[in-house]
């Protein structure tokens, strides 16, 4: 017979999912073409270790109200917004609103309520016109969550947030690659990632993006 072995606590199983679900989000790359999956397992084994298993088929049924959903998850819905391969920062936003309600996320900062008001008030008129990474970053401080690594070459979604979870996280959707069509060269030709889209809010999803002149121009084709 094998020996018993002592098992971890459960505030400890607790603690490391939720260290693992924080490098998930940011890190969502790791998990490859499946992060969307690696994201709902890892959520899905906490909100088990808390005893509401059902919550996260109850966040996807407002996401599924909202037009956030598809049959294929998020990703589906991202796929028609943002070009092919740099989604998955997008998808980890999403997961990352609903994680900051559960208690679940460790942003590197938190911006104060006037901060984050004066943010929301000024962003979509801000977007009007192209922008990049330094551009957001200038203008709005640290974020208090990278999705993605600090790469230029690479797509990344940038995300600000306040302690209060009913407060919407705004996401700035960034992205480095060739023109659709093209073959992908490397190093990607820009210098920095290009701003395509800024999203907050809690209503109909497509109506929560505010799209730049690039943005509009690098919208997938049906």
């Amino acid at each position: 017979m094998p020996a018993s072995r002592l098992l971890a606590a459960s505030d400890e199983i607790r603690a490391y999912l939720i260290d693992q679900l924080n490098l998930a989000l940011r890190r969502p790359g790791m998990f490859g073409k499946e992060s969307e999956l690696a994201l709902r397992m890892l959520m899905g084994h906490l909100l088990f270790a808390e005893s509401q298993p059902e919550a996260l088929a109850e966040q996807q049924r407002v996401w599924e109200e909202r037009g956030a959903w598809s049959s294929t998850g998020v990703a589906g819905v991202f796929r028609d917004l943002i070009p092919e391969h740099y989604y998955e920062y997008g998808i980890a936003s999403v997961y990352a609103e609903f994680a900051h309600h559960r208690g679940w996320l460790r942003p590197d900062r938190v911006l104060g309520p006037d901060e984050h008001a004066a943010l929301q008030g000024a962003v979509r008129q801000w977007a009007a016109e192209d922008r990049v990474w330094t551009d957001v970053v200038d203008e709005f401080g640290t974020p208090s969550m990278l999705f993605g690594s600090n790469n230029p070459y690479y797509g990344k979604t940038l995300g600000y947030l306040t302690e209060h979870p009913e407060e919407p996280m705004v996401s700035f959707h960034l992205w480095n690659g060739s023109a659709q069509g093209a073959e992908q060269s490397w190093p990607p030709p820009h210098e920095e990632p290009l701003l395509l889209a800024v999203r907050f809010g809690a209503g109909p999803f497509r109506q929560t993006l505010t799209f730049t002149p690039e943005g509009r121009r690098r919208l997938p084709v049906e």
